[in-house]
């Protein structure tokens, strides 16, 4: 059984929209929407999924993800590259819905609307 929940998704391509939906967390999708292993960075109440080999393999610097997460406390300044996934904690460390601060924040900071 796998579970859907609400994440962030920030491609590093700034061509690409910054954009919230519903995906399933498990692995195979989750690595599919970085492009490869998965690399966790956790902050509080929330993780991002990142490419763990982001940096060997030159994937380009997700300048959106790095800002967003150091506005949020976290430096990825080097290790944001590729696409970045954003989800929330559930009670026992499984993922849960992208927390609600967050998808504020990049609204605020991307000047778009995410959720309508």
């Amino acid at each position: 059984m796998t579970n859907r929940y609400t994440a962030l998704i920030i491609p590093a391509r700034i061509s690409e929209p910054v954009r919230v939906e519903t995906i399933e967390t498990d692995q195979r999708t989750l690595q599919g929407l970085v492009g490869g292993d998965l690399e966790t960075v956790t902050r509080g109440n929330w993780h991002v999924y990142l490419n763990a080999e982001g940096v060997i393999t030159h994937l380009p610097v997700n300048l959106r993800a790095a800002q967003l997460m150091y506005d949020c406390g976290l430096d990825l300044a080097g290790v944001a590259r590729g696409t970045a996934v954003i989800l929330g904690h559930g009670g026992h460390g499984e993922d849960a819905d992208v927390p609600e601060h967050l998808i504020r924040l990049a609204e605020e900071f991307f000047d778009t609307r995410l959720i309508a």
